[in-house]
């Protein structure tokens, strides 16, 4: 069985190192919002190539506590506009409805899967506060024209970075191009941790500070409290552990890259579409995505050969329950993607062999 994601072995990599953490912590007697937390949040924070970091509980409450501070700010009120992909995870679109504001989601490029900056100024209003751009699979969402229709209509432009740490534009890493950024660390992510985990990154000092501050019941000031905040705290075991694996992710990504580069290479099939990358250093390959039409039969015949597949994901946003407002919407490009993805085993610790058999098994499918 070729893994789809072999968590044990990529912790087994660094095993001595985050053993050593882990018992620092443990001895330690701290386990909340001590020196671990500072440690990685400053490491972060120049790692991405922002002024701060603020650790938080997981990816959708950084993006939350984002939206959240901007509205305790008065920069946002509710019913005002975001606009987001609408091939997103729903964690981007649950922070904005979270905080009484309204996703608008607008379609995909079907090359890059990115949202298609043609198509963002046709759906401005007068309502619209905001851009969320996700880096979805790893991949690069922000272009000069998003930043320049953020500027010309003076909207704030968020990045969820939850699946691209170390991914770069131009040289700048993604999660410090807009004024405030959402990262996942989930333990399935490029830097993962032992739980759940998150984190904003910016460099305005007021929202860092208000973020902060509601993700401690609402306190910048023990038993003060300024606003109705929530419990969202990264806890020091955590933050031990993530700053052990910030040391070895631009390597980590590095083979990620190679297998990637193995993949485009070698794959054949001719009913397979594999990834366009125009920029090798604009993409991290969280996720090694492929499409077909014949999408559910691949992966059937992959799991009867031992080979694990996911699909990201198989309902689109705007399909789902809790969105049933939005059910009757059509998304061609969106859905198309939804119907068709299909992930590819990707990490850092797989082996000639496994990549190799997962080859040419896509290449034998039968499609």
């Amino acid at each position: 069985m070729v893994k789809f994601l072999d968590l044990q072995a990529i912790t087994q990599k660094y095993s001595d190192e985050i053993h050593e953490a882990v018992n620092r912590v443990v001895d330690s007697g701290w386990y909340l919002q001590g020196k671990e937390n500072e440690t990685f949040e400053m490491n972060y924070a120049q790692y991405i190539g922002t002024k701060y970091a603020i650790g938080c509980a997981n990816g959708l409450d950084a993006l939350i506590w984002i939206f959240r501070a901007y509205v305790e700010m008065g920069i946002m009120n509710p019913g005002d506009e975001v606009i987001v992909p609408a091939n997103t995870y729903i964690a981007s679109i649950l922070a904005i409805s979270e905080n009484g504001l309204k996703p608008v989601l607008v379609e995909p490029s079907i090359e890059t899967y990115q949202i298609d900056d043609s198509k963002i100024e046709e759906a401005i209003t007068e309502r619209t506060k905001a851009v969320l751009i996700v880096h979805l699979y790893g991949q690069c969402a922000y272009t000069d024209k998003i930043g320049d229709l953020c500027k010309k209509y003076k909207l704030k432009l968020v990045e969820d970075n939850a699946q691209a740490h170390g991914c770069k534009f131009n040289g700048r890493k993604t999660g410090s191009l807009g004024d405030a950024a959402g990262h996942s660390f989930y333990p399935g992510k490029n830097l993962g941790a032992f739980g759940d985990a998150g984190a904003v990154t910016t460099d305005d000092g007021e929202l860092a500070k208000v973020v902060r501050a509601v993700a401690n019941y609402g306190s910048q000031k023990k038993y003060v409290f300024k606003y109705c905040g929530r419990n969202s705290r990264l806890d020091e075991i955590q933050a031990a552990v993530l700053d052990v694996k910030l040391k070895h992710l631009d390597e980590d990504i590095a083979i990620r890259k190679e297998v990637a580069k193995y993949y485009i290479e070698h794959i054949a099939n001719p009913q397979i579409i594999l990834p366009a990358i125009n920029d090798w250093d604009a993409h991290v390959f969280h996720i090694f995505t492929i499409r077909t039409k014949k999408r559910d039969e691949l992966q059937k015949f992959l799991m009867e050969n031992g080979v694990q597949t996911i699909i990201h994901y198989p309902i689109p946003p705007h399909k789902q329950e809790c969105y049933r407002e939005w059910n009757d919407l059509s998304f061609p490009i969106t859905e198309q993607i939804h119907n068709e993805e299909l992930s590819l085993p990707m990490s850092p610790v797989m082996t000639g062999d496994e990549l190799k058999y997962v080859v040419s098994m896509v290449n034998k499918a039968n499609i």
